[in-house]
């Protein structure tokens, strides 16, 4: 595949990284964007993540798409432009191509140039039978599709993991009117969701014993200071997930072991000791809430497949 020839470039707004660490520190709370957990190395822990005991997530829902791929692709059709939010590891889509109907096309979208064109090669040697069609676009906006040599019947937005989650309410509305543009007239929307369930399994997947989850969280502020030059101590630091049970989210902090001073471009920005700064916020849904989401979005759930312990859900959306 000759991979910059068929890529298609929207030209998406780079990261501002610098203005939001300012602005997320200047909050009373403080906080830092997520978004920029995953360099290299924090893809690399992610992974690791998933394949902690106490992490849930990613086992259920493979096993989900496994047990119910031939429900799912019933329900979605034949002939689909599978589009995914993310370029991912693949696993997760390789499990869903194999299991639709004739699907024509994959088109990952990913706002990171460099994500995508490492992602590429892979998928052109995972998906080879299937056409692939990378965008580098922000997909938080309506994205354009590129039209594939065989014509499609409909689009399917797959977004699976729990992302969704990781975004406020207004995000994730703002993120389900985009993938309603996105997925066209006909398409559809395949999203996965973390569903609510004791605390104690929630809080035990977010602070897992080998404390992998810690290090992911701190090598955020290695990136900081390797990306943009500022001086967090990172042994100054420590890794808390707390489940909010009003809020209905886990909430994740990293908290200072003592008083110190953070400097980022020339600012300056004083921690007390126990100062909890967020950095994470990951939504749990029950049914009820996620429709509202949904319908706010002009958008409807047509098909609901959980796992048999109803801790993870595929929801298959349409134009409401």
């Amino acid at each position: 595949m000759n991979a910059v020839a068929q890529l298609t470039d929207l030209h998406p707004t780079p990261d501002d990284i610098i203005g939001d660490v300012l602005a997320g520190l200047s909050c009373t709370p403080k906080r830092l964007p997520s978004k920029y957990f995953y360099d290299q190395r924090g893809s690399e822990l992610f992974e690791q993540i998933t394949r902690q005991p106490e992490y849930y997530l990613t086992r259920v829902e493979l096993v989900l798409l496994e047990d119910k791929g031939g429900e799912i692709a019933e329900a979605v059709g034949p002939r689909a432009h599978v589009v995914e939010y993310g370029s991912g590891s693949g696993r997760k889509t390789r499990i869903l191509l194999d299991a639709l109907e004739d699907p024509v096309a994959y088109t990952p979208i990913e706002i990171s140039r460099s994500a995508l064109l490492a992602s590429v090669e892979r998928l052109d040697r995972e998906f080879g039978d299937v056409e692939v069609l990378p965008v580098l676009a922000d997909f938080t906006e309506p994205v354009p599709l590129p039209r594939p040599r065989r014509e499609a019947d409909h689009a399917l937005v797959f977004f699976p993991g729990s992302t969704l989650g990781n975004f406020t309410d207004a995000e994730a509305r703002k993120l389900l009117r985009a993938m309603h543009q996105t997925m066209g007239e006909r398409g559809g929307a395949l999203v996965g969701i973390d569903l609510q369930k004791s605390p104690e399994i929630l809080e035990a997947a977010y602070n897992d014993a080998a404390g992998v989850t810690a290090a992911f969280t701190l090598n955020l502020l290695a990136r900081l200071n390797r990306d943009i030059g500022s001086d967090f101590d990172l042994a100054g630091f420590e890794h808390r997930a707390t489940y909010s049970i009003e809020r209905g989210c886990i909430e994740t902090f990293l908290v200072s072991r003592r008083p110190q001073v953070v400097h980022v471009e020339g600012h300056a920005f004083e921690f007390a000791q126990g100062e909890a700064m967020q950095v994470e916020y990951s939504h749990k849904y029950d049914d009820q809430g996620f429709a509202a989401l949904a319908a706010d979005a002009g958008l409807k759930v047509v098909r609901a497949w959980n796992d048999p312990k109803d801790w993870f859900g595929l929801r298959l959306l349409q134009r409401a």
